[in-house]
């Protein structure tokens, strides 16, 4: 039987690297397992999930003009099931604004959808206003707008 790619073999780990397992497949081949194969979740160290002679089930994802085989664990496991959304707590209605202990509540009005022109230009109202207190403040402090000193 020749190995193909797709194809679903055993093996047995002979050697464990920091960047994945090398297993031995039949007819005496031996074929990589890379880290990011080995499991659906995330590997720090290989060794946490395989140790050398364990018997492995692989399937074959590819194999190079070279010979080296590129093998996954990770393809014959169901990916793990998505934790079921967990539904947003409901915020209270602070109808009348009032302050309660231990709570900031901020006075905001109602959001009305703004086109990107009205965002634009807001945005470039609020910047030209603080150009011009940065302004106002920086000359105070320089004595005046390029006014010379008298000798």
């Amino acid at each position: 039987m020749s190995l193909e790619v797709g194809a679903i073999v055993e093996g047995e780990v002979t050697g464990i690297t920091n960047f994945g397992a090398f297993v031995q497949l039949p007819e005496g081949k031996v074929g990589l397992i890379h880290i990011s194969e080995v499991s659906n979740v995330y590997v720090k160290d290989v060794h946490d999930f395989l140790k050398e002679h364990d018997k492995v089930k692989v399937k074959v994802l590819s194999i190079d003009e070279r010979g080296k085989i590129g093998l996954s664990i990770k393809q014959l496991t169901p990916p793990p099931a998505a934790p079921a959304p967990q539904p947003k707590p409901q915020r209270p209605q602070n109808e009348n604004r009032e302050r309660r202990v231990g709570v900031r509540v901020q006075n905001t009005r109602p959001v009305s959808p703004l086109t990107f022109e009205d965002k634009l230009s807001k945005f470039l109202k609020d910047s030209d206003d603080r150009m011009l207190d940065l302004k106002r403040n920086t000359e105070s402090k320089r004595g005046g707008r390029g006014a010379r000193r008298e000798r």
